[in-house]
């Protein structure tokens, strides 16, 4: 295992659609296992294998207490009618946290190192997780989701960075 750098906003890896993992071998193995090296530090809540140069569907989670992962997310249900507004942050985006709406509720599947059903789904703070992580293997920041306002003042704040 090892602890895998984490890739910043400017880095093409980040807004380029991640592969279907086809084949579970050695190298999805080794991925998983930096994955959840990596996401097991404090104020880490989930980790997509693009924020660490991989461009193969897959990510982590650290939500309560919990670590895990599943290969081939499919975000399947978000709810409808009750969203939640709370400040979001990203690894790659850093220092940065602006208020983000994603739905209270998201359900993925996916699968397991022995390709077997993986169900993931929450509320709260798993829900974003969950939303915002599938959101990285499409190719999207948490970035894209603020309103124009949020937006500005976000880049704003990256160019004061130099990112």
């Amino acid at each position: 295992m090892a602890y895998r750098e984490i890739r910043i906003i400017g880095d093409p890896v980040l807004r380029t659609p991640c592969e279907w993992v086809k084949d579970i071998d050695d190298t999805v193995k080794s991925l998983v296992e930096d994955l959840l090296e990596t996401v097991d530090e404090d104020g880490r809540a989930g980790l997509a294998a693009n924020q660490i140069g991989v461009g193969l569907r897959a990510f982590s989670w650290n939500i309560d207490g919990e670590i895990g992962y599943v290969i081939n997310p499919r975000l399947v249900e978000v709810s409808q009618d009750e969203y939640q507004d709370g400040d979001e942050g990203c690894l790659s985006v850093p220092g940065l946290w602006f208020p983000t709406e994603r739905a209270w509720y998201a359900r993925a599947e996916g699968i397991d190192l022995d390709g077997k059903p993986v169900v993931l789904e929450g509320e709260e703070l798993m829900a974003r997780c969950i939303q915002h992580e599938c959101d990285h293997l499409e190719g999207h920041l948490y970035l894209d989701r603020l309103d124009r306002k949020n937006r500005a003042k976000a880049m704003k704040e990256l160019r004061a960075q130099g990112l």
